[in-house]
């Protein structure tokens, strides 16, 4: 295969194959949906409104994204559906999250092997296929992009068209010219854009990774619960750490995706309510952060108390309005104890660097002083509002997992050196495993359950 060539020296190839690799970056499913949450709401699309649902399309699941916003032409959707094409600047204030040109094709190839976009923007009208499986039944080497254009008005397609419009019929799930324009129909109003995701990821077992039946307002992770046997006869004691709802919940974890929301979310025809902790946790301190590494001003931190659920807490992390990190725990909410929990803080970091898949931050001094600044004042803000009163501070509950009838259980308490125990608060069984109540006490406790 001879490559491209500038002024007679090779270009790069990009192997048909790295549509799959590039994928890879996403381990968690809705952080791939976020990328294309983002790209509706980024200024150079503006959307107010996106609506996601899953819709059953020639017998196939299919993930739908459909946005009112400013719509592409034919130049603009090859350049997203191409490589590291990104002109996004910030309008009116509105600060974009896409920096790399490259969230729509990892966030779609990591969901489905195959999304087909349809969109508008008041003159024209153009379908693009981004296709695995099309590639891979054509054996391409390198990535192959058909697109359609139409005139808006006139509804007719352009005469370079032809040879796209049968790769799309022929390998996509539509297979006529006016099925193609339904779906253009679809989006309501002048512009707008519409993404449809099929042959979705699944699990070992055959199934799509997410559950769609539990809650017909809802998208899940489908979550797989094996019972395993213990391998030891040794007593297993471990913290059990309530998972939030926005881990698996993709109704919650749209709730807090931004700190303020500039786009109306509906999902599976059920509008999302953006969770305001301003208005949803008590003792609300103000803090502020001064990077010394930065000549910047001083960086706002919210902190209060999860009135709704103790056992969620931590560090929400932001940048430039977008969420990173969910109940990130800093130092002293890692260690055995009490200290920190139920409290939650909420930081913008536009200063620091978004890992690829903006789902963490990049490693870096200037990272790891933000976590030790907020550690500090996490403990700050624990001191003044719990202190060390066992009446002030919530519980933690011990999940205590048996392989004998007779458990003895030792453990340290904040700032204990000779085996203080809690003291039980309250106890239940729940077969086969038992939840107990601890608060803080100054003596040892032997457990005989």
């Amino acid at each position: 295969m001879a490559a491209q060539r500038h002024q007679d020296i090779p270009m790069s190839m990009l192997s048909a194959n790295y549509l799959k690799t590039n994928a890879t970056s996403h381990t968690w499913p809705f952080g791939a949906v976020a990328e294309l949450i983002d790209n509706a709401y980024d200024p150079d699309v503006n959307a107010k409104k996106l609506l996601i649902n899953v819709e059953p399309i020639r017998g196939s699941e299919c993930l739908t994204f459909t946005d009112n916003g400013n719509g592409m032409d034919s130049d603009t959707i090859h350049k997203m559906l191409s490589f590291g094409f990104s002109d996004k600047q910030t309008i009116n204030g509105h600060v974009p999250v896409g920096l790399y040109g490259n969230g729509f094709k990892s966030g779609s190839m990591r969901l489905g092997k195959d999304a087909i976009v349809f969109t508008k923007n008041g003159t024209t009208m153009c379908v693009g296929l981004l296709s695995q499986s099309y590639l891979e039944n054509i054996k391409a080497k390198q990535i192959v992009l058909p697109i359609i254009t139409y005139c808006q008005k006139s509804r007719r397609k352009k005469d370079q068209s032809k040879a796209s419009l049968n790769a799309i019929m022929k390998h996509s799930l539509f297979c006529t010219d006016w099925e193609l324009l339904e779906q253009l129909d679809a989006i309501t109003g002048e512009h707008g854009t519409r993404v449809i995701i099929w042959n979705l990821r699944k699990t070992f077992n055959g199934q799509t990774e997410f559950d769609f039946d539990e809650d017909e307002n809802d998208i899940r992770i489908l979550v797989d619960i094996m019972n395993t046997p213990c391998k030891t006869q040794k007593t297993k004691v471990t913290l059990e750490q309530s998972e939030p709802q926005c881990k698996s919940s993709l109704r919650a974890y749209c709730s807090i995706l931004y700190l303020e929301p500039r786009m109306e979310i509906i999902l599976r025809g059920q509008k999302v309510i953006t969770q305001l902790f301003s208005k949803s946790l008590s003792n609300i301190e103000k803090y502020t952060y001064k990077p010394r590494f930065l000549t910047i001003e001083k960086i706002p931190i919210t902190f209060g108390k999860n009135a709704e659920n103790m056992e969620q807490y931590g560090i929400m992390m932001y940048h430039k309005n977008r969420l990173i990190k969910a109940y990130e725990r800093v130092g002293c909410q890692r260690k055995a104890g009490n200290t920190g929990v139920g409290v939650i803080g909420i930081i913008e970091c536009n200063y620091l660097k978004t890992a690829h898949n903006k789902q963490d931050f990049d490693s870096s001094s200037e990272y790891s002083n933000t976590m030790k600044s907020l550690d500090r004042k996490v403990l700050h803000y624990w001191q003044k509002y719990c202190g060390n009163s066992s009446t002030n501070c919530p519980s933690r509950r011990i999940l205590i997992q048996e392989t004998h009838e007779e458990i003895h259980t030792q453990m340290r308490t904040r700032g204990q050196e000779n085996n203080g125990l809690p003291v039980i608060t309250s106890y239940y069984s729940l077969a086969p495993k038992r939840y107990v109540w601890f608060s803080e006490m100054q003596s040892p406790l032997n457990l005989n359950l």
